[in-house]
């Protein structure tokens, strides 16, 4: 992902729809994923997450900070 940002692509939708679990290390690259985003001048979209994925993002508060949408289509026109 950090490819495509330095390459101008700034607005990333990252498709959760098939993971099926999300720990810290997840977690963490998703994060680096949105810093690096946003310090271009961009933004990083999720779209898709579990139930699971969502409770790691309630229980760490970086449901602020990602606002799910329920498809990459969505995700990507919001």
């Amino acid at each position: 992902m950090r490819r495509e940002i330095e390459a101008g692509r700034t607005s990333v939708v990252v498709d959760l729809g098939a993971v099926t679990f999300m720990d810290s290390s997840g977690l963490g690259a998703v994060v680096g994923c949105l810093k690096t985003a946003r310090q271009a001048g961009g933004d990083l979209r999720i779209a898709a997450p579990n139930e699971q994925v969502m409770m790691i993002l309630r229980l760490s508060n970086l449901d602020r900070a990602f606002k799910a949408h329920e498809s990459p289509e969505v995700a990507f026109h919001a």
